[in-house]
């Protein structure tokens, strides 16, 4: 299986939404934030790896202890994923922190004080 093919954008998605699944009501570790998502899944061609790029919104503690959290339970992931997903076989997890959500937060909001800041201006400039 190629890595750009069609059947490999299937399995990732499938593989995504199942993890999402798995770590929302499965899991009942306390370390493991509330405000986890699954951003995205990137399963090797050869379906023995799997890349899970985790956003977890809060400090950096909770990103910390959610991330012990999921290593935690790999072994009980691993085996949710065998039971709900039809593969050969089931690939074998990373978890990566992803910080694009935090990041376009933060950015969304300089954004909205530059443009305050603009507006403020222009009405001073009009007096």
């Amino acid at each position: 299986m190629r890595k750009r093919s069609i059947k490999n954008t299937r399995v990732n998605t499938e593989v995504q939404r199942e993890l999402s699944n798995i770590i929302r009501g499965g899991i009942k570790d306390p370390r493991i934030a509330p405000w986890t998502s699954v951003v995205a899944a990137e399963v090797a061609p050869d379906l023995k790896t799997c890349k899970a790029f985790i956003s977890v919104l809060g400090d950096e503690e909770a990103q910390k202890n959610t991330l012990a959290g999921l290593k935690s339970a790999e072994g009980y992931i691993r085996r949710e994923l065998a039971r709900t997903l039809n593969m050969r076989n089931t690939p074998e997890i990373t978890f990566i922190l992803d910080q694009s959500i935090e990041y376009g937060v933060n950015m969304s909001k300089k954004i909205d004080e530059v443009t305050k800041g603009l507006k403020t201006e222009g009405e001073e400039d009009a007096e």
